[in-house]
């Protein structure tokens, strides 16, 4: 099951913010492990190099990586080149980027603004631009084009996680939706699935070391407590349900699955009126 033995999986984010698994670096571990070639991409060498020291670890020899701006359209298509000359195709592609800011249009900057959309809507586009003519020419050659599976967030359906405004994390990650769907119908016909993996309140390490922070408090664990306390479940997930999903959307075994989104959230947006 979900066997991912001789495909070529390129994963962006593959880092992660301090100690501690991201959803970016879980899913890049979890398709080794499942057997896929994993070529992984982050801004941060330094998170990067500790994603490398893992599969080094667990002997993933199958396994490369290189420091990437995913907002640059020059340096995303340098490292699809680069995973091309590596592997020789692309499989999966999985559009990991993104973070969230506070603030309302009036209290947030246009600058601000901007940075929203390009760090978690245009860092999709791009590895969508240079990946769907590699997947494109995959499907013309062997009939297997590929799957791309894009992460968005329940801060766009309508649910807003502590009371906070976040007007254009909700906005970009529900452009992500939109934008998943649009391109999934655009490549049915050629091989392609495109689908969307939304998280709820999930435990990683960008809580302790972004959240705290942003909201200017003291304590890490009472927001991780209360945190749980918003979860129907009682506790928030981690980047490995995460990684699950996206790993089962990227397999064969979602092959009639396409343009749709799979909601990762222990319940909260269903227990939540009016969401």
């Amino acid at each position: 099951m979900l066997d991912l033995s001789g495909k070529v999986a390129l994963v962006t984010g593959a880092g992660s913010i301090g100690e501690g698994w991201g959803n970016g670096k879980a899913t890049a571990v979890l398709m080794a492990r499942q057997g896929a070639k994993v070529f992984g991409l982050d801004i941060n060498p330094a998170a990067l190099a500790d994603t490398t020291a893992i599969m080094n670890q667990e002997g993933h020899t199958a396994w490369a990586a290189r420091t990437c701006n995913m907002t640059v359209s020059e340096d995303v298509k340098a490292a699809v080149d680069d995973c091309l000359v590596r592997f020789g195709r692309i499989d999966i592609l999985v559009n990991n980027v993104g973070g969230s800011a506070p603030g309302d249009p009036v209290s947030m900057t246009e600058e601000e603004w901007q940075g929203q959309m390009d760090l978690n809507l245009k860092t999709a586009f791009l590895g969508c631009k240079h990946v769907l003519p590699v997947m494109e020419r995959q499907f013309a050659v062997d009939g297997k084009g590929g799957a791309i599976v894009n992460l968005a967030s329940i801060g766009c359906m309508s649910f807003q996680v502590g009371g906070r405004v976040n007007a254009a994390y909700a906005a970009s990650k529900a452009g992500v939706i939109a934008f998943g769907r649009s391109t999934a119908i655009a490549y049915v016909k050629k091989g392609i699935r495109v689908n969307t993996v939304v998280p709820g309140t999930m435990h990683t390490p960008l809580v302790e070391h972004r959240l705290v922070r942003q909201m200017g408090l003291n304590d890490a664990q009472d927001l991780v407590a209360k945190r749980n306390a918003s979860v129907p479940m009682g506790h928030m997930g981690d980047a490995w349900d995460v990684a699950n999903a996206v790993v089962f959307l990227a397999s064969d075994e979602a092959r009639y699955i396409t343009a749709t989104q799979l909601v990762v959230d222990g319940g909260m947006t269903a227990a939540r009126p009016g969401a």
